[in-house]
């Protein structure tokens, strides 16, 4: 995990660090005196997480980040918020895309207190599989606010669980399964939250690659292999030579599971051999084990562990 922190009220030194942070941009404030401008961040591999507090009003004007930028305003407004064919405000409560990767961006920001999370594109493909078959554009987001309340409510929830479980605790976010799982997890939440270009339901030719028994016997083959390793179910489904949807397709058909669920499963079985073999005395822990096997949530392991062997990871740990 890398965490970043900046407290300034000069803006020129402002300008700098966010040029860094994000990408070369210049502001400005009609402020006199300019504001005090606080940023911390937090990241991990393909994704970043601020939290910025501006006490001014600062016009921004970026250029392309090459990333996707999601915004979740807490406090004050976005105003005048415009990229190549959008224009819009933004006020408490808001969660939206501020531009495609490719883009530039200019607006407002009005002494607003605001969360900044950035991950990279190519996460989205890895979660969706190509947006058209094989060999076909990366998927991308086809609207900057999501589709209702309820989605961008889930994916404020979705973006404030991994800001404050995942990268806030460091012995979870040096963990690659857990971060692996935590990134994939906002990817999914993003793509359900936004129009994309995602396809959903598998082609004619996702379905016939599925009926081979061969497609199955790759994939898990592959997952069992590299279950103690960062998969996404691209991956998998490079492995078994097929797209994503004709992956998911397979396993909804032939186990009535997703290739993510029944990783999950691996990855479990793997963390209760653990607990069995492990000596607490020697100072073994069941956060420690479950976010070795990419566990990043105690209570959810817990109830997932019980359900499958009939004992907490705490009885299985101390032999009760």
């Amino acid at each position: 995990m890398r965490t970043l922190t900046f407290d300034s009220e000069d803006l020129e030194r402002t300008e700098e660090f966010l040029s860094r942070a994000y990408a070369r941009m210049r502001i400005g404030s009609s402020t006199p005196g300019a504001g005090r401008a606080r940023i911390t961040r937090s990241a991990a591999d393909s994704l970043s997480i601020d939290e910025l507090d501006l006490d001014f009003d600062m016009s921004y004007a970026v250029t392309p980040l090459g990333r996707i930028c999601l915004c979740v305003v807490h406090e004050g407004t976005i105003q005048d918020h415009v990229y190549q064919g959008v224009e819009d405000s933004f006020g408490p409560g808001d969660v939206v895309s501020f531009a495609p990767p490719d883009l530039s961006y200019a607006g407002r920001i009005c002494s607003a207190r605001y969360n900044i999370t950035m991950l990279d594109p190519g996460l989205l493909t890895q979660v969706a599989g190509p947006a058209e078959g094989r060999g076909s554009q990366p998927v991308g987001l086809t609207g900057h606010r999501p589709h209702s309340e309820a989605a961008a409510r889930r994916l404020r929830n979705t973006i404030g669980y991994v800001r404050d479980h995942v990268l806030a605790d460091s012995s979870l976010a040096t963990q690659p399964l857990v971060v692996s799982t935590a990134t994939q997890h906002l990817a999914a939440s993003v793509l359900a939250a936004f129009p994309s270009t995602a396809l959903t339901e598998p082609t004619g030719a996702d379905r016939k690659d599925a009926a081979h028994p061969a497609v199955l016997r790759r994939a898990l083959s592959h997952i069992d292999d590299h279950a103690d390793q960062p998969l996404t179910v691209a991956d998998i489904a490079a492995a078994a030579h097929v797209t994503v949807r004709a992956l998911q397709y397979a396993f909804r058909r032939h186990l009535d599971t997703t290739p993510l669920a029944h990783l999950r499963r691996v990855r479990l079985s793997h963390a209760h051999d653990e607990l069995v073999a492990a000596d607490p005395q020697g100072g073994a822990t069941v956060t420690e084990i479950a976010a070795r096997w990419g566990f990043f949530h105690p209570g959810r392991f817990a109830a997932l562990h019980r359900d499958v062997y009939g004992s907490s990871p705490q009885q299985t740990l101390f032999g009760c």
